[in-house]
């Protein structure tokens, strides 16, 4: 089986069938990372199939330079930043996403309206924070790799994730 290097080489040559293989390969990465970022199936799945559709287009631009799971992350949650900006639905929804997936739900009624208070919190962040705050601690991102699909140093996501516990402290306090 070839590997992302391979296929991404093959794919820029404009062979469709390596473009399906990567799709293919990453597809359910792609769509895990809209859902926990945008709260909704339906809408992931928008999300999911607008970026395999931009792939095409946007892997003749990737470098190997970052690692492709890297990059394409930054192309998914560039794909989220621009579906929520023109979905009339985002503003209504942006107070109902209160809520964690069924996959992470925890094992008590009690600690899962706790985590529902405080990834609605997470998701009223402004947006760097939300994004540092969500790589580092929902997908289990280091600061090195964080920095790097945020596109920023190591420091500003520190800051931002600093920045980010003051503000949830003082929300979870009141």
């Amino acid at each position: 089986m070839p590997d992302d290097i391979d296929l991404i080489k093959r794919t820029q040559a404009g062979d469709a069938r390596a473009l399906a293989a990567l799709v293919e390969r990453h597809y359910g990465a792609i769509y895990s990372i809209a859902y926990k970022w945008c709260g909704d199936q339906t809408d992931a799945e928008d999300i999911a199939q607008n970026v395999c559709i931009k792939l095409g287009r946007a892997i003749a631009g990737f470098k190997s330079k970052a690692a492709f799971s890297t990059w394409l992350y930054r192309v998914t949650l560039n794909a989220v930043r621009d579906f929520q900006r023109t979905s009339a639905r985002h503003t209504q929804r942006v107070k109902a996403l209160a809520t964690v997936s069924e996959q992470a739900a925890p094992a008590t009624q009690e600690v899962g309206a706790m985590n529902n208070d405080l990834w609605a919190h997470v998701k009223s962040l402004p947006a760097k924070q939300r994004d540092a705050v969500l790589l580092i601690f929902s997908e289990g991102l280091n600061h090195a790799e964080a920095a790097s699909i945020m596109e920023c140093a190591e420091s500003t996501v520190s800051w931002h994730i600093h920045e980010a516990k003051q503000t949830l402290k003082d929300l979870l306090e009141s």
